[in-house]
């Protein structure tokens, strides 16, 4: 694990002078070319279009160009700019450093070769200096965002972002677009338990403040890729895949203490409303009437349309399965006024129970009268099926008002 202090212990500590609201983290190495442009077209749009206080700090982590001569140039020229010389390489490493030491509440970090739109960045840290959110992301992968770049990358990043689902049960949708931020504090109890130093830094970070509880907020962003990137790509993804599986087997472990962690800077969990006071019974029952009208005819036109290739038993169990499922949804909500997943499951299964006695009326019902006739018109069947259901349905009424009512308090 890497030392916070490492940025003092380099040399650097920040200027005196105004403290910046946001400090704007850009690791750099061997970008002697790029990073002049870069970072005044960066100044200049924060000091045009960014209504806090600012600060640019060029994070240089171990280049053997001209890279940091061209830094200091920069910050000896315009009012904000720092520099922090690492002589170890990796992005994580760079930016555990400079948050770290920063004293702006709130953390940014960008890319140098600024591949995102810059107008996103207001709507990037706008939650966080709020409170209403903890981390925010650039996302290239929203319907709202606009990407240039090539097929390999697109996959590349898409095929993450899905292995990062289905192994990490990560929520976020972009996990390495680089511009994301982070408030201070978060970053303060966050930062001690990311191991990563390199491309994995970011991925790991929003994984664990997911699991702490932290809101995420996403930004859809205008990106264009950057044609003369350094990344190389194949041991990237093995060193991505590498964090995967450490940080899977830390979650399965539980060897990160995110129960503290939550408790610590998670959001408390929502807090149910009051039980909303149930509808007068006319009324309940005019509501009742008309979702079992719709779930009836529902019943009949699947009951008909299967009839001839299942049977009548088959095609009845399979019409009234489907229908008492989505009746009881209904009724929930419409008829008793429960809203949320509060019970739902208990209310479901108490809807099946209802399902199973209107089963054996309607199933009864049907084995009588083929007993009595031997081929009776389809129209006699029907009605019979309407007798069997509408005892059913008293019956259902009865049953679900009671479980919905008189437990809705446990």
């Amino acid at each position: 694990m890497i030392d916070t202090t490492e940025a003092r212990a380099a040399g650097w500590s920040p200027s005196a002078g105004r403290a910046p609201v946001l400090d704007v983290v850009i690791p750099v190495y061997n970008e002697e070319t790029d990073l002049g442009p870069c970072v005044r077209r960066l100044h200049t749009h924060l000091r045009e279009h960014v209504p806090y206080p600012f600060r640019i700090t060029i994070a240089d982590n171990a280049s053997v160009d001209g890279t940091l001569d061209v830094a200091r140039s920069l910050a000896t020229d315009l009012a904000g700019v720092e520099v922090l010389h690492l002589e170890a390489k990796g992005r994580g490493r760079a930016l555990r450093a400079a948050w770290s030491a920063s004293p702006a509440p709130v953390l940014v970090y960008m890319d140098v070769d600024l591949s995102t739109d810059l107008a996103a960045l207001l709507p990037l840290v706008a939650p966080l200096i709020s409170g209403h959110s903890d981390l925010a992301i650039g996302t290239r992968l929203a319907r709202a965002s606009r990407v240039v770049r090539g097929a390999k990358r697109e996959v590349i990043s898409r095929g993450y972002n899905l292995l990062l689902r289905g192994a990490l049960a990560a929520r976020f949708s972009d996990a390495q677009c680089g511009f994301k931020a982070i408030r201070a504090d978060v970053a303060a109890r966050l930062l001690p338990l990311v191991r990563d130093t390199g491309w994995f830094f970011d991925t790991e970070l929003l994984v664990l403040a997911q699991r702490a509880g932290l809101r995420i907020h996403e930004v859809p962003v205008d990106w264009v890729d950057d044609p003369d990137s350094r990344v190389d790509v194949l041991a990237t993804a093995l060193a991505d895949l590498r964090g995967i599986g450490r940080l899977g087997r830390a979650l399965v472990t539980g060897s990160l203490p995110l129960r503290q962690l939550r408790e610590q800077v998670g959001r408390a969990p929502l807090v149910p409303p009051p039980a909303r006071v149930p509808a007068g019974l006319p009324r309940q029952l005019a509501r009742f009437a008309v979702v079992g009208v719709a779930s009836t005819v529902a019943y009949l036109l699947l009951y008909v349309s299967v009839r001839g290739v299942l049977g009548a038993q088959p095609a009845n169990l399979l019409a009234l399965l489907i229908t008492a499922v989505a009746n009881t949804a209904a009724n929930r909500r419409l008829t008793f006024g429960v809203t949320g997943r509060r019970h739902a499951g208990r209310h479901h299964l108490q809807g099946l129970v209802a399902f199973g006695l209107g089963l054996a009326l309607t199933s009864g019902s049907l084995a009588l009268l083929h007993a009595v006739v031997v081929a009776p018109a389809r129209v006699v069947e029907l009605v019979v099926l309407v007798a069997a259901n509408l005892a059913a349905t008293v019956l259902r009424f009865v049953l679900l008002r009671y479980a919905m009512h008189h437990r809705r308090g446990g």
